[in-house]
């Protein structure tokens, strides 16, 4: 017998329990399927950030940094250590019961929300008379019925030809997130933000890390001035970077994995690793949802083809998240999901892609919002730009942490911030004001004029400010 809803969510990630939650809120009945398992094989919602992404991926970074301040930092606060030993086992246990927090949090906010759980995996089963039917593969078979549908079924690692991830030698970010010790040497092809954390994770703990990557700049996609000072930041801290290059075969055995590739050069080399962590982006999850048995189109790469509100060529049927157009990531599916809950809702949801922030959790961080330098000279857009390092910020002396800077760009003409870019300290927080201001269409002189806390690391950004009209005071 099928159980009617007004909404049914497939998929229990950022996107998917957000959706359901707040439509939930607006007086809609609502279930939402996910097929996650923790340990035990109980219930795990949370998707992939919450299971072998964003979360756990903080919570080792956290841990690696305690470490290394132990190590090498402690000392110039008059702190002795003695006898400092590194658990790698009680540091994922740590993790793993991070995630579990996190689990379990969701699963309250649903019953909190009234929203309806279903442990399984989600697929369109059929569509008649205006309702879709949805049938949950799990513990039991379940069959629900739903006017809306709201597809967040996120989105899977991108394997590298030739070289499937078995997750004990060549690995996504599911098996860099379980290494159960710390290996010797460590590769990482592609320079992906996954990739690169985790190889800041194992790198502080004393693992030699090599990043291969195919494009012949470091972070395309960031402001160039910034990704050079990472760059120079990370080579500082012992990563060996190498762009340019043609990876060839990949071989692993029981002992470890062998690169052969072609360096920018053109010189034919090899890379000897422990472990091979594969970071070259995700692909969209939409195997096993069924999409042909309701007409649901999907585009060349598997995503699910949806319009500026996403909309699917269906009616009544929604997709958000990683499985559609756009940045993968959390925040973004989120606020998507907020946006579709209320449209359903007969609200205006409203999501600005223009102004989502975006977070490398590094050591130095780099976060940034809104245009770089070199997408403003293609578009032949005038802006002024100002910087200040963190070496000019007392909180950041303070801290014993003053690598990196603020970056701001203004138009030239009107002076409204075109886009901020930072990599140093705290970075990851510190947008969070751009953002604002952004969305606000505030200019760089808004934010020059507006008294900040003395000391703190909050100060770069209004400093940055100033610079861009010449006059920043510390600096």
């Amino acid at each position: 017998m099928s159980q009617e809803f007004d909404v049914v969510v497939i998929g229990a990630g950022p996107g998917g329990y957000i959706a359901a939650i707040r439509a939930a809120q607006l007086g809609m009945k609502v279930a939402c399927i996910d097929e996650w398992k923790n340990a035990d094989g109980g219930p795990a919602p949370g998707g992939t950030c919450t299971n072998v992404g964003c979360i756990p991926s903080k919570a080792l970074l956290q841990s690696s940094e305690n470490y290394e301040h132990a190590k090498l930092h402690f000392a110039d606060h008059g702190i002795g250590v003695k006898g400092l030993s590194l658990d790698v086992g009680t540091m994922v246990a740590r993790k793993d019961a991070v995630v579990k927090q996190n689990n379990d949090g969701i699963l309250y906010l649903f019953k909190k929300n009234k929203v309806s759980f279903f442990h399984g995996r989600g697929a369109f089963a059929a569509a008649k008379d205006g309702l879709y039917q949805i049938a949950v593969e799990g513990a039991k078979k379940e069959q629900l019925t739903a006017k809306h549908v709201v597809v967040a079924t996120g989105s899977n690692a991108r394997a590298l030809p030739g070289a499937d991830f078995d997750e004990d030698r060549i690995l996504s970010n599911d098996g860099a997130l379980r290494i159960g010790e710390v290996p010797r040497k460590l590769g990482l092809i592609g320079s992906g933000v996954i990739g690169l954390e985790m190889g800041s994770v194992w790198r502080r703990l004393g693992a030699e890390v090599t990043i291969l990557e195919g494009l012949p700049t470091f972070l395309g996609a960031v402001d160039q001035q910034i990704a050079k000072e990472a760059q120079k930041a990370f080579v500082k801290q012992g990563m060996k970077i190498e762009l340019g290059v043609k990876v060839g075969a990949v071989k692993a055995t029981k002992k470890g994995v062998t690169v052969a590739y072609t360096d920018a050069k053109g010189g034919e080399q090899n890379l000897s690793v422990d472990r091979l962590i594969v970071s070259i982006g995700r692909v969209p999850n939409t195997n096993g949802l069924n999409a042909e048995a309701v007409g649901l189109a999907l585009d060349e790469r598997g995503a699910i083809t949806v319009d500026a509100e996403c909309k699917t060529n269906l009616p009544n049927v929604w997709a958000v998240g990683d499985v559609v157009r756009g940045p993968m990531l959390a925040h973004k599916a989120e606020e998507e999901g907020v946006a579709v809950a209320e449209r359903i809702a007969g609200q205006h949801g409203h999501v600005d892609f223009n102004i989502i922030p975006w977070v490398i959790y590094t050591s130095p961080e780099i976060a940034w919002v809104g245009k770089t330098e070199q997408q403003l000279k293609e578009a032949g857009t005038a802006f002024r730009s100002g910087t200040f390092p963190f070496l000019a910020n007392g909180r950041a002396r303070a801290l014993g942490d003053t690598t990196g800077m603020v970056k701001m760009l203004a138009d030239a003409s009107t002076d409204e911030i075109l886009g901020v870019h930072i990599v140093g300290p705290m970075a990851s927080e510190l947008i969070a004001e751009c953002v604002v201001a952004m969305a606000f269409r505030a200019s760089s002189e808004d934010i020059a004029r507006i008294c900040h806390a003395h000391p703190s690391l909050s100060e770069s950004t209004k400093e940055a400010a100033l610079a861009v009209d010449k006059r920043a005071l510390n600096f």
